[in-house]
């Protein structure tokens, strides 16, 4: 199981930060109503991000840098023109390109994911 610890006020590349990040067991659900692993509150800078507790440790991996990386992506006043295009179909083929790459998400590796498209 991966410890969430390490993610808890975690300063992020950009000027964000990744307050809090919590497992639940209610179900997630995304904007269209669609099942989802892991959903995020964005208010302002600050992320509180909530992961379903039933994943093992490498989906909740890519369930970081997937919600890292969107939420980034919509609280930026100007987001980096490496992210204006992507979709949500994107943002989880940069997580999984990310976890293949860096492996299991840390906050080095959020933040490199975060650099690595311009933030």
């Amino acid at each position: 199981m991966l410890d969430l610890a390490p993610f808890q006020n975690l300063p992020l590349q950009g000027g964000f930060l990744l307050a809090e990040v919590r497992l639940t067991a209610q179900p997630l659900l995304d904007p269209i109503e669609r099942a989802a692993t892991a959903q995020t509150i964005v208010r302002g800078n600050r992320f509180r991000l909530f992961v379903r507790a039933d994943l093992d440790e490498r989906e909740m991996s890519v369930a970081l840098y997937h919600e890292v990386l969107e939420a980034a992506t919509v609280a930026a006043e100007h987001p980096p023109s490496a992210v204006i295009e992507l979709n949500e179909g994107d943002f989880e083929q940069a997580a999984r390109s990310a976890h293949q790459r860096f492996g299991v998400a840390s906050p080095r590796t959020l933040n490199r994911l975060l650099a690595e498209f311009g933030f």
